[in-house]
């Protein structure tokens, strides 16, 4: 089994100006549609709730794991959460990882996720596919924020 989701973005803009669209929980959050409570921080918890139409109801919880300014960012979550009459806490969380790399016309965003082999079997298959589409919907919204927001 595949174990990563890996999605590219070519954007056009420098690479400071992707990087507070990620780092900035409130910039974060208007391109992700999630509304956190608070900046985030290494090691701690970052939590809000999602604003996108459909899954308001649906919890933001992650642990922030790297902040390495312009350079990379990550957190651990647990993927396609959406039910929230489950308890998702004991079960193995991914790993986001973003990283930032200048170009010749701005900045290449990577997105990996990985670890999606240690999920529950039963709920696999429907994480990994769900997250492919949603990575590419995400890519898309972060160039298009920052097109808007330059």
């Amino acid at each position: 089994m595949n174990d990563r989701i890996e999605r590219q973005q070519e954007i056009k803009a420098p690479v400071s100006r992707v990087w507070r669209a990620l780092a900035d929980h409130r910039e974060f959050g208007d391109w992700f549609r999630v509304k956190l409570t608070a900046p985030f921080q290494i090691g701690q918890v970052s939590t809000g709730h999602v604003t996108y139409p459909g899954f308001e109801h649906v919890p933001w919880k992650t642990i922030i794991q790297q902040i390495e300014p312009e350079r990379l960012f990550s957190f651990t979550w647990h993927p396609h959460a959406i039910e929230t009459s489950v308890d998702y806490s004991e079960e193995a969380t991914t790993l986001v990882e973003f990283r930032l790399e200048p170009t010749l016309e701005g900045t290449l965003l990577s997105v990996t996720e990985s670890g999606f082999s240690e999920l529950p079997l039963h709920r696999r298959d429907e994480a990994m596919s769900k997250n492919k589409t949603g990575w590419r919907e995400q890519m898309e919204n972060i160039a298009r924020h920052i097109s808007s927001h330059p």
